[in-house]
């Protein structure tokens, strides 16, 4: 049965999370890191269908599909309606470095090198729908938690995840009510290991500037929301 659902961001650590969890003997997650169904099948597809991926009974079983944070609450609703206990996992990245890394992925998928990109490339990218609402960290933690209870949703950051990984993973067990990965399975487990790691293209400063138009006021609003200061991520 489903227990959980990673829900994001893109680019915030989650397919590395999903290669940890995927290592707990008490879960069980897709081979397929991604199913998309809420995001793309649904409603074609019945949800009997997507439940039918979850048929364990002693593990308990979730999937990780980063697009799923910017779901419209009409399709959260529908979700709670048929999984109302879900545990939710939500990784968040300073949505300017994370912008960034999206539009390099975009750039590798499109068989383009840096140098082919122009600036107007680039801030297309940015200034889309889908970039735009999945740097929107408050809406889509708004619309979760007005149909799921707060406690349902942890929120995690992906800086940790990058200098404290066993920290992210305990705090990860903790919120689904699993055992801790003892230290020897710590040890066994890369944690430290780079997955679906972009290229490293350096931030132009041009388009630095652009991101930090664009993000300011969002990230301002997200740090009054969680009372929590993420003014480092315009500085960074």
């Amino acid at each position: 049965m489903l227990h959980f659902l990673g829900i994001g961001a893109q680019k915030a650590g989650t397919t590395w999370l999903h290669e940890m969890l995927s290592q707990h003997p008490q879960l069980i997650l897709p081979a397929a890191k991604e199913l998309h169904y809420w995001d793309k099948q649904f409603p074609t597809s019945p949800v009997q269908a997507y439940s039918n991926f979850f048929q364990h009974t002693d593990c308990y079983e979730g999937e990780i599909t980063p697009a799923y944070a910017s779901l419209p609450i009409t399709t959260i609703q529908v979700i709670y309606q048929h999984f109302p206990e879900l545990r939710l996992i939500y990784s968040l990245r300073n949505p300017i470095q994370r912008a960034w890394s999206a539009a390099c992925m975009f750039l590798t998928k499109s068989q383009m090198e840096l140098e082919e990109a122009s600036d107007q490339w680039f801030l297309d990218h940015f200034y889309s729908k889908g970039s735009r609402l999945r740097g929107d960290y408050e809406t889509c933690i708004r619309n979760w938690t007005s149909v799921y209870p707060k406690q349902n949703l942890l929120l995690l950051d992906y800086d940790l995840i990058k200098s404290e990984p066993s920290t992210v993973l305990s705090l990860c067990c903790q919120h689904l009510g699993i055992k801790h990965f003892t230290d020897q399975q710590l040890k066994r487990m890369l944690l430290d290991s780079k997955v679906f790691a972009g290229k490293g293209y350096e931030l132009r400063p041009t388009l630095k500037q652009a991101l930090i138009h664009l993000y300011t006021p969002q990230i301002q609003s997200l740090s009054r929301y969680l009372d929590k200061d993420f003014s480092h991520w315009i500085h960074e």
